[in-house]
């Protein structure tokens, strides 16, 4: 755990406390992956949850604690009116002990717990991804019997075709049952793979409770890794100037049916995420952007 000085904390939680959120006029409430201003959650934890609460964001999703103790995170949300609702978590860290990742969570308040994202071996076509659909089967069983729901957030590699002719996405969810996994369905890297979000958003209506709704843009022909702009790739990463992260508004996506979509679908959040921040914009007004322009539809 950090070690922060008295005073600290007094000044902290003072300034949590003067945030009064501001609340979206969106049927389906907001949250903010955290994952889209780490850099700014590193240099100040509680000061980011702040900036977030006062953009207008209902909840957060995060993507890892920074070395805060989960009761003092809940209390911070708690302060902002902010809901946490979910967490990304590395599988290879809910193989390791499920167990301690289920507490931690439990204890901030998350409905939701996400494998968020998989390495090569286990992604369709790669030597475990067969064993790790029956990992996963057993996490969501140990999940649900903790009383929180297991999610899968996908990127564009799971729609690989297996063998059978099938993507691997919906492979996963067809021998996983509902019960034990929920989507989380990524609507950039839906786009991205060729398949139209509205219409895997109706295909897995009654299982989509969270949304990860997200805009990028892309000019020309994608001649290089998008995962290069976010350092999931292993080795030299090349310069991409094809393919860039939007605030969800500003992109190539059709952001009012994609909300309509997920209304139909019964989601009970909508999640922004912008992986790298764009438009020579900071990671905090790409974040205030995105809500800006949810607002405007109201």
């Amino acid at each position: 755990m950090k070690v922060i000085k008295v005073f600290t904390v007094i000044l902290a939680m003072a300034a949590a406390v003067s945030c009064a959120p501001k609340k979206t006029t969106e049927e389906i409430p907001v949250a903010l992956q955290l994952y889209s201003v780490r850099g700014e959650l590193a240099a100040d934890f509680l000061g980011t949850l702040c900036k977030v609460s006062e953009i207008g964001y209902d909840g957060v999703e995060f993507a890892g604690l920074y070395g805060y103790e989960p009761a003092q995170i809940r209390q911070w949300c708690d302060s902002l009116g902010l809901v946490p609702i979910s967490a990304h978590v590395p599988l290879a860290d809910m193989l390791a002990d499920i167990d301690k990742v289920i507490n931690d969570y439990k204890t901030i308040g998350c409905e939701y717990i996400v494998v968020p994202h998989v390495t090569a071996e286990r992604r369709p076509g790669g030597e475990l991804f067969m064993q790790m659909v029956e990992e996963i089967r057993t996490i969501g069983q140990k999940v649900k019997d903790a009383g929180l729901v297991l999610l899968y957030h996908n990127h564009d590699f799971e729609f690989k075709k297996l063998e059978n002719g099938q993507c691997g996405l919906d492979y996963l969810y067809e021998n996983v049952p509902a019960d034990l996994l929920q989507t989380e369905l990524d609507q950039c890297w839906l786009k991205y793979a060729g398949y139209e979000p509205v219409e895997y958003l109706q295909k897995y209506s009654g299982r989509a409770p969270v949304v990860h709704i997200k805009d990028f843009y892309l000019q020309g022909e994608q001649d290089e890794d998008p995962y290069a702009l976010i350092g999931l790739n292993e080795g030299e990463k090349k310069a991409n100037t094809a393919f860039e992260f939007r605030p969800v508004g500003y992109g190539l996506q059709d952001i009012p049916s994609i909300i309509a979509a997920s209304e139909a679908a019964g989601t009970k959040w909508l999640v922004v995420e912008q992986d790298q921040p764009s438009m020579g914009k900071t990671p905090i007004e790409c974040a205030q952007m995105s809500m800006d322009y949810l607002k405007s539809l109201k």
